[in-house]
């Protein structure tokens, strides 16, 4: 295996700054959501508006990336994204340090919030993909890898900052800080590739469509999962299972904590078995999880059942990814924007649908939702086989004579 040039070590770096940023920020974000909830004096139900807000406005963010992309670059998308991660951070400070700030300025920083988040989902993704195809293997999960645990940092950091007595706008400001310092310093080491579809005399190729809808399935299903599992586990245990307040969480953190090991061990996995294998083998296991959850009403299968769902949030959120931007290497970056869409489609999904099943049959019951929408993830598991192209050598703008991608789901 060849030492990939220093220029890709310091891309890689970078993108994993960014995407640690990324889970750092919103890990702290949504953990301060109850301090807000009394501050501002909403409900329930306003929490759960807010949170479908920042849903849409990150699908808008995605959209805005994949323009910004085609405009100057994933590089500059990624830069753009995160500064209105850092803007909506310090609005987010403002409304906790000014008493009597009106509640539209809360609301609209979470609206900011979101096209952030959803612009640094899908420039990170394309960056990551760049960086990916120079280093000529598998190296998603680790970014992944470094979300999740940014994200358990970030968690721990308001929760800590509670336990002492200190205001939630510390782990706040450090989430600005750090955007801030990642944009500022890590822009540098952003890969600067472009991948822009070269035109022919017909025009450029048409987007691989089958293939965007395809693994824009499997990132919903995934994301699903993930909404799933995070909105409803601590309460399942809770509320149903009348599980002491003092250990309910441990269902979800049992649920992060697989995710992350399961990032950690993808790309080795893949470089041993091969994506199909890795991909059947996660949506197999996540499977069985949902299907403990859904069957067991006990806490110890609840909690165990919760891990397992991790595993395929774990391994098919990156691979995907890696997938889709092999189906045209010279517009990878829109295809990205494309299936990163879907990604919001599932959240609402897993949050919005497993809620209205809480009562009738029961939250328990309603965890075979996402167990359902992986059965057909085994169908598409060949299509995650590695493309010729994965190589270093492998120019960004490869078709083929027709103008059609090489490895388009398509053909």
């Amino acid at each position: 295996m060849s030492t990939p040039p220093v220029s890709a070590l310091r891309s890689r770096a970078a993108v994993s700054a960014a995407y640690a940023a990324q889970g750092f920020g919103y890990a702290v974000v949504v953990t301060s959501l109850p301090v807000f909830k009394d501050r501002q004096g909403i409900d329930d139900v306003g929490v759960s508006l807010i949170v479908l807000l920042v849903c849409v406005t990150a699908a808008v963010g995605s959209i805005i990336a994949d323009v910004l992309a085609k405009w100057r670059g994933s590089r500059v998308a990624l830069s753009v994204a995160l500064a209105f991660e850092v803007l909506a951070l310090v609005a987010i400070v403002l409304t906790a340090l000014v008493p009597g700030l009106a509640l539209w300025v809360f609301v609209a920083a979470f609206g900011i919030y979101g096209i952030g988040l959803g612009g640094v989902d899908a420039a990170g993704a394309m960056q990551g993909v760049l960086v990916q195809r120079r280093y000529g293997r598998d190296i998603m999960g680790g970014y992944f890898a470094a979300y999740t645990a940014a994200a358990i940092v970030g968690a721990l950091a308001v929760a800590g900052s509670t336990a002492v007595g200190l205001a939630v706008v510390m782990p706040l400001t450090l989430a600005a800080i750090v955007a801030s310092a990642v944009a500022l310093l890590g822009a540098g080491g952003f890969d600067p590739a472009r991948a822009a579809a070269p035109v022919g005399r017909h025009g450029k190729a048409p987007l691989p469509r089958r293939g965007i809808w395809l693994f824009g399935f499997v990132l919903l299903a995934a994301f699903t999962v993930d909404s799933a599992v995070s909105t409803w586990s601590t309460v399942y245990l809770q509320d149903q299972l009348l599980t002491a307040a003092a250990l309910a969480p441990l269902g979800y953190a049992a649920y992060q904590a697989a995710i992350l090991v399961t990032r950690l061990l993808t790309d080795p996995a893949v470089g041993r078995f091969g994506r199909t294998r890795v991909v059947l083998a996660a949506a197999v296991i996540s499977l069985l999880g949902c299907g403990l959850v859904a069957l067991l009403p006990f806490p110890v299968a609840a909690i165990g059942g919760f891990a397992l769902a991790g595993v395929a949030v774990g391994a098919l959120v990156p691979l995907t990814f890696t997938a889709a931007g092999a189906l045209a290497p010279a517009r990878s970056d829109e295809i990205i924007a494309r299936v990163n869409l879907f990604n919001y489609v599932g959240a609402v999904l897993g949050a919005v649908m497993l809620g209205l099943l809480a009562d009738s049959p029961g939250l328990g019951v309603a965890f075979l939702l996402p167990a359902a929408l992986l059965v057909p993830v085994l169908l598409t598991a060949r299509r995650f086989r590695a493309p010729v192209a994965l190589t270093p050598s492998a120019p960004l703008t490869a078709v083929s004579a027709g103008g059609e991608a090489a490895a388009s789901v398509d053909d």
